[in-house]
């Protein structure tokens, strides 16, 4: 299984990639930002997106809108913070599979993981 991590926080995506490790995904591709999302997502094969929503260049919203416009039905997680209601509803409505919610740990992940995937 193949994991794109888009943040843009260099110590975030380690702390995700630690606990995609932790959980037995090892092939992961990292994006520092919204674009480096999509040119990652368009130049390799990956199975599913791990994707912060506040990013410079491209959001995480903007991410799952262009993604989903090529016709991919491939699992995205919303990585973040953000968590309100109309944020959440317009995530869903962008097409984004499910979310995670900083601060999280390995178990969260892993429960998200097993709802799309058998890792």
């Amino acid at each position: 299984m193949k994991v794109l991590v888009a943040d843009d926080s260099g110590v975030m995506r380690k702390i995700i990639i630690r606990a995609l490790n932790s959980v037995g995904v090892t092939d992961t591709i990292e994006a520092a930002n919204g674009q480096e999302a999509i040119d990652a997502f368009k130049a390799n094969p990956v199975d599913m997106i791990l994707t912060d929503w506040n990013m410079p260049e491209k959001s995480g919203l903007e991410v799952v809108t262009e993604v989903r416009a090529t016709g991919s039905e491939i699992p995205i997680i919303m990585v973040t913070t953000e968590a309100q209601k109309s944020q959440v509803i317009a995530a869903i409505q962008a097409g984004v599979s499910d979310y995670l919610t900083k601060p999280f740990d390995s178990d969260d992940l892993r429960a998200k993981l097993d709802k799309f995937v058998a890792v």
